[in-house]
């Protein structure tokens, strides 16, 4: 019987992303082209849908890795500036929004300064605040310049194997997938993977016909329903957003201050981010459980980083030394494991008839 692969990226920021680049090249390693010639639908959510991206238009995961394990290498140019810039609506929306809930505190106080109630006129700052620190466009750009430069697809149409893209629906609050036969299958691919990358709070919403969408997260299953949904019986979850694991005796944690002992001396965002690994691991593991209870005819693996090696992804992205430390992370533990011919994922590529290399 012939079986049909389907490919589930999950993201986690540039970090994950290189994650899954390590664990591709790995299975590369062990399976000739296997990122790029053997998987029959590729979906990506968040950064992942990046990796996807370039996957299914044909670039194989070792070049991937190469490029991004050489700062010196510019097939993927890939600067802080692309990703880290103000949003310039979002910055002119909250200007005008706090004039005008100034306007509302003073004509208040003005008007009853006994009867003021000082805590109701601040809670109208907190819908003054920004949708997101930062704005998708640049990268936007970037990344459509990036399928121009290298001949590859701009839309889903021309895309030579399936992908498909995952995002969610800001104000409708449900899943939306662009791609292959969807309402969305329209939207330019640089667009779409602007979309799945619009994390909250760190980005602003991304608008599409009049809709506004954020990352999709790895959700209860992974995203696998929308790889069998095209035809895939047997799918392979890569999930890099795995709670981080720190010694408190040890001060393993990189901060700007020096190495520290704790999470929290990380900041605000590492604890959001923290909490969200903890949450979305505990819902992703619980819910493909669910599914390959529901649907026994396919066969699920997952593969993630040890908790105790996921304290790398603290170190900033931008670090060469950190990318070179993640990569081959996540190459050398694949590659260990599908050596090993005990391993469920190695045991059931074979019996696909993918061939080891010796």
């Amino acid at each position: 019987m012939t079986r049909h692969l389907g490919l589930c990226l999950a993201g986690g920021g540039i970090t994950g992303a290189m994650y899954e680049v390590g664990v591709l090249a790995a299975l590369d390693e062990a399976f000739e082209d296997l990122s790029v010639n053997g998987f029959d639908v590729y979906v990506g959510a968040a950064s992942g849908s990046v990796v996807a991206t370039g996957l299914a238009a044909g670039i194989p995961a070792a070049r991937m890795y190469r490029a991004l394990l050489d700062p010196m290498d510019d097939f993927f140019p890939l600067q802080r500036q692309h990703l880290m810039q103000l949003d310039a609506k979002e910055v002119r929306r909250v200007a005008s929004s706090v004039v005008g809930a100034l306007r509302r505190v003073l004509g208040s106080i003005t008007s009853k300064p006994l009867a003021v109630d000082l805590w109701n006129e601040v809670d109208r700052f907190w819908d003054s605040l920004p949708a997101g620190f930062f704005t998708t466009d640049p990268f936007e750009q970037f990344f459509f310049e990036f399928l121009v430069r290298r001949g590859l697809p701009k839309s889903f149409a021309e895309m030579p194997r399936k992908l498909l893209l995952v995002a969610n629906d800001l104000d409708v609050g449900d899943r939306v997938t662009f791609g292959p036969g969807g309402d969305l299958e329209h939207v330019p691919i640089a667009k779409a993977v602007a979309a799945s990358m619009a994390t909250p709070l760190l980005f602003a919403p991304v608008r599409i016909d009049g809709r506004d969408f954020v990352g999709g997260s790895p959700g209860e299953a992974g995203h696998v329903d929308v790889a069998v949904k095209h035809g895939c019986d047997l799918v392979l979850v890569i999930n890099p957003m795995v709670p981080v694991r720190v010694d408190p005796l040890q001060p393993g944690v990189p901060t700007g201050h020096g190495p520290k002992k704790r999470v929290r001396d990380k900041g605000m965002l590492w604890v959001y981010s923290q909490n969200w690994r903890i949450v979305t691991e505990a819902r992703l593991q619980k819910g493909l459980a669910a599914y390959r209870a529901e649907h026994p005819e396919v066969e699920i693996h997952l593969v993630e980083p040890e908790r105790t090696d996921a304290a790398m992804f603290m170190h900033s992205p931008m670090n060469f030394a950190a990318r070179r430390a993640i990569l081959e992370d996540g190459y050398k533990s694949t590659w260990a494991m599908l050596r090993d011919d005990a391993s469920p994922l190695r045991q059931s590529l074979v019996s696909a008839g993918f061939v080891p290399k010796s």
